[in-house]
Formats: structure tokens, C-alpha cells, sequence
């Protein structure tokens, strides 16, 4: 596959990820919204804090060092045999994580009032038994990400989450009494849709004629089995050390990820209740920073990673692709930081108005809008770091790898000490504050790393991060419009006030658009032939 087609395939599923991440982001918002109306803060704070930090620590410290080495340069070429064994290993890790997990949660962890929230000791059972059962889906998603089966990925984890979704409406609405039962069970029904939507999709799939005219490297079911071929050792060690190198990083990265509902967890900060109101908001927070960055990142990582050669300087690849790679880099910072700097300027003016449209007084009464106000800005900051990662780890070698993972370590003991200060100072905005810095500090390693690795070329991609000045002569107009429109008519004039308010924020934002289109056209161009490939296949 060469680097045009691989770019296209990146580019369209990117596309294909922003799509699927909106509606998880959609169905979540509203789901949330929904059960607010039946069940307490108390029991969101339990199951989106403690039992989802478990699923989520349980699934990627499993299989994200698998994932990252196997779509990278080194597991390409290829003894599929070999990768397919190695992927299998992340069950196993999985059982041994879970173990250590649910002790933990069992009996180091305080229990919630049994009288308030009941069943919390089969529903830790259920989530771990969910997140193993996710695992076992993990060497058919590597194989359909690194041939780019876009529409598989869309198709299995909407029925999942419209399934999940489903359940727990059912539930709440029918025996709300059943409390944290309700949502182990839907999580239980997410993880088994997603298995049998890849295991039915390949069953399909192998030995047919499509798959032939790919030269897909498995043609059985039983070849997706661990196996070993004569003459041939069961592992690529050269492999397997990458991924030792990548696990060492993903268990600090967590840490960094999930930092504030480890310090909730852990050191009791917050209460359950305080703990369901911050989740609330960070969900809100977050919407666009996950269903738009996320999978941005995620699928330019497999660009990266298949264009540029691991650990080797630029002057010793192909130029053609080098190029590619910088204008490609160039471009997504551009991208990514226009879109976190409207988000930071209208999430100012707007974040009273967001919150109680969404929850009433629940969250716009106290702390709630300058949660969601820092959170604004933090979502600037995820913006840059997504990209830029994407790219360093893409072009790290092994050692500069296992280097970063000391730089990490020290990020992440900072990290969880500064969170725990400005808690215990600020409250949840101590939390967000803690992400800023840990944030920024990792931004500013990368964009070192990748001033470094284009030193000695023609190409500066790092310019994406200086967007015009006239785009930000408009977000600073639009910036002090959006506030006084907030003093003057937001929010306890009424609706039609309201209205007023949201009208000039369209105006301001329009504006901005119109600022952007015709400034920054390379950019445009660029969204218009990779990010939008549909779109513009259909304009044609």
C-alpha cells in the first residue's frame, strides 16, 4: 500500500471515528441526562468514577502496548502468524489484571453505603467480566484497523453502544431499584455486542472473494487461533520488546489519562456525590475534545506510523514520504488548534447556559459553570498534545521510547501530587488546573521532539501552530461580544433573552468560519480532500 492510499485510508477513517465518537458522545449526553431524572448523583458518581476507572484501567493496560506495537512499522511486515499469537497474549494479561483489580476495589478501596448504593461487590465482578470479554475481540480489531475496515469499527461499536444504551434506559425506567445491577448489565451487553459483531463480520468474511482479491493474510477461522508453524518461533521477539517498551509507557499514560479518578478513588477528595457532578461536567467538557481529537489521533497514528521509519533521521527516508508526513503534521495542528481555541473562547460565555439547559440548578448552582469554563481551556491544550504525541511516538526508536517512559514517570508522580494539592485547595477545579500543566509540560516535549527530528530538512510543520492573524483578531471580537452578551442577557431573563444570548454567540461563530475559509485555504483544501473524503467524492 503506498503512502497515498495509506493517507486516504487514515484520512477516511478518521473521518469514519469523528462519526462514530459524535454519536457516542450524543447517546452518552443524553443518557446522562436521562437518568438524572431517576437515579442519584451518589450512584453516577459510583459507576462513572469508581467502576468505569476499573474497566477502562483493566482494557488498556491490557491491550493499548499490544495495539500501539502491532499497527506500528515493526508489526507490518509481517509474519501475521506471529502477530496473531502476541495479540492472544492480551487475555492472559487481561485475567491477571483483572485479578489484582477487583481485590482492589474489593477490600482496598472504601465501599459506598450499602443502604444508599447496594450490590457494589457483584457489580465490580461484572465490570471486570465485561472488560474480559472486550478482550477477547482484540486480534480481530488489530487485523481490521491495520487493513482499514472502517465500516466495521462504525457498525460493531454503534450496536454496541445502542445496545448498552437500550438496556439501561429499560432498566432505570422499569426497576431504577436495582441500581448498580442496571448499569453492570449494560455494560456486560456493550462488551458482547462488540465481540460477536467482529467474530460474525469475519466468519463472513474469511475465504471470501473479497478477501482474496485483498490478499487479507487469514483465510480460516481456526488461523485466528494461537498456533504455531514449523520452523518459525511463536513470537517476533523484536516485537514483543516493543511492546514491553510501549506497556511500560501506557501504564504511566494512564495515570496521566485517568489521573483525577485515581486521586477521586483513591484519597477520597471528593465525596460520591461531588465525584458525579465533576463526571457530568467533564463528560460535557470533553464531548468535542473525544469525538473529534480521539479518533484524529488514533488514525493519523497508523498514517505516522506506516509512512516514517521508526528511529531513523529524516535524511535517511524517502523524501516523498517526509514531506507528506510534515505537510500532513502541519496541517492537523493547524486544524486542531482552531478548533480548541473556539471551543476555549464561546465555552466561556456559554458554559451557564450549557448546564442549566442540561441538569437545572443541579449544575449550574455552584461550581459547575467554572468547572466547565476551565475545562474549556484544558480542551485547547488536549487539542495540541493529541497531535503532537501522535506523531512522537509514531517516529520514536525502542530506546527513545523507553527514555520518554522516565520523562513520563515523572510527569505522572507530579501529576498525582499537584491534583491532590489543588483539590484539596480549589475542589474539582483543582483537578482540571493539575491536567493543564501535566498537559502542557508533555505539549512542550513533544514540539521539542519534532523541532529536533526536522532540523536538518527543508520541512517546518510546527508553523500549524500560528494561525492567522486575522482568525485571531476575530475570536478576540467574538471573545468580548459572547461576555457582555452573557452580562447583559444571560440567564435569568428568560427564554427569549436566552435566545438573544445564543444569537450572537451564531453571529461571532459565523463569523469566525468566514475569517478561517478565507485565510487559511491550504487547511481547508486539506479537510476538504482527506478529512471529508465522502463529501467530496460526492461533490465530484
Amino acid at each position: 500500500m503506498g503512502s497515498e492510499d495509506v493517507l486516504k485510508s487514515a484520512s477516511t477513517l478518521a473521518s469514519y471515528n469523528v462519526l462514530l465518537q459524535v454519536m457516542f458522545r450524543v447517546l452518552t449526553f443524553l443518557l446522562n441526562a436521562f437518568t438524572l431524572r431517576f437515579v442519584s448523583k451518589e450512584l453516577i458518581g459510583v459507576v462513572n468514577v469508581r467502576l468505569m476507572l476499573l474497566y477502562s484501567t483493566l482494557v488498556f493496560l491490557s491491550r493499548e502496548a499490544f495495539r500501539r506495537a502491532c499497527l506500528s512499522g515493526e508489526g507490518a511486515g509481517r509474519n501475521w502468524r506471529q502477530v496473531i499469537n502476541l495479540l492472544w497474549l492480551t487475555f492472559p494479561v487481561g485475567c491477571v489484571w483483572g485479578v489484582v483489580l477487583v481485590c482492589v476495589w474489593w477490600w482496598l478501596l472504601q465501599a459506598p453505603d450499602p443502604e444508599s448504593i447496594p450490590h457494589y461487590v457483584p457489580a465490580v465482578g461484572l465490570f471486570c467480566l465485561a472488560a474480559l470479554t472486550e478482550l477477547l475481540a482484540e486480534p480481530l480489531w488489530v487485523l481490521a484497523h491495520a487493513h482499514m475496515f472502517v465500516r466495521l469499527k462504525v457498525i460493531a461499536e454503534s450496536l454496541a453502544m445502542i445496545a448498552k444504551c437500550l438496556v439501561t434506559v429499560v432498566m432505570v425506567v422499569s426497576a431504577p431499584q436495582w441500581g448498580l445491577y442496571i448499569f453492570s448489565a449494560a455494560q456486560c451487553v456493550y462488551a458482547g455486542f462488540l465481540l460477536l459483531c467482529y467474530v460474525l463480520y469475519f466468519v463472513s468474511f474469511l475465504g471470501s472473494e473479497e478477501a482474496e482479491k485483498k490478499l487479507f493474510p487469514v483465510s480460516h477461522m481456526k488461523d485466528l487461533l494461537p498456533s504455531r508453524v514449523d520452523h518459525e518461533p511463536l513470537l517476533n521477539w523484536k516485537l514483543t520488546t516493543l511492546t514491553w517498551s510501549f506497556f511500560k509507557q501506557s501504564f504511566l499514560k494512564q495515570i496521566l489519562t485517568e489521573g483525577e479518578r485515581y486521586v477521586m478513588t483513591f484519597l477520597n477528595v471528593l465525596n460520591f456525590g461531588d465525584q458525579g457532578v465533576y463526571d457530568i461536567i467533564n463528560n460535557l467538557g470533553s464531548m468535542v475534545a473525544r469525538f473529534l481529537f480521539l479518533p484524529i489521533e488514533e488514525s493519523f497514528y497508523v498514517f505516522f506510523a506506516k509512512v516514517l521509519e521508526r528511529g531513523r533521521d529524516v535524511q535517511h527516508q524517502k523524501q516523498e514520504e517526509v514531506s507528506m508526513a510534515a505537510e500532513v503534521l502541519e496541517c492537523l495542528l493547524k486544524l486542531v488548534l482552531l478548533i480548541g481555541l473556539i471551543i476555549t473562547v464561546f465555552g466561556y460565555a456559554y458554559s451557564y447556559l450549557a448546564l442549566d439547559i442540561y441538569g437545572g440548578e443541579l449544575l449550574s448552582s455552584g461550581a459547575g459553570p467554572a468547572l466547565l469554563r476551565c475545562y474549556s481551556c484544558y480542551v485547547l491544550l488536549l487539542a495540541i498534545n493529541g497531535v503532537t504525541e501522535c506523531f512522537v511516538f509514531a517516529a520514536m526508536s525502542k530506546e527513545e521510547v523507553d527514555r520518554y517512559n522516565l520523562v513520563m514517570l515523572g510527569l505522572s508522580a507530579s501529576f498525582l501530587l499537584l491534583s491532590y494539592w489543588l483539590t484539596w485547595m480549589l475542589g474539582g477545579i483543582g483537578f482540571i488546573l493539575a491536567n493543564c500543566c501535566n498537559m502542557a509540560l508533555r505539549i512542550t516535549h513533544s514540539i521539542v521532539y519534532i523541532h529536533r527530528y526536522f532540523l536538518q530538512s527543508e520541512y517546518t510543520p510546527l508553523w500549524g501552530l500560528r494561525p492567522h492573524s486575522a482568525v485571531i483578531i476575530a475570536l478576540g471580537v467574538s471573545s468580548i461580544l459572547t461576555t457582555c452578551s452573557e452580562s447583559l442577557f444571560c440567564c435569568d431573563g428568560g427564554w427569549l433573552l436566552r435566545l438573544v444570548h445564543v444569537a450572537v454567540g451564531a453571529v461571532c461563530l459565523l463569523g469566525v468560519v468566514i475569517t478561517v475559509f478565507l485565510t487559511e485555504t491550504r487547511l481547508v483544501q486539506f479537510v476538504r480532500t482527506q478529512l471529508l473524503p465522502k463529501y467530496t467524492k460526492k461533490r465530484t
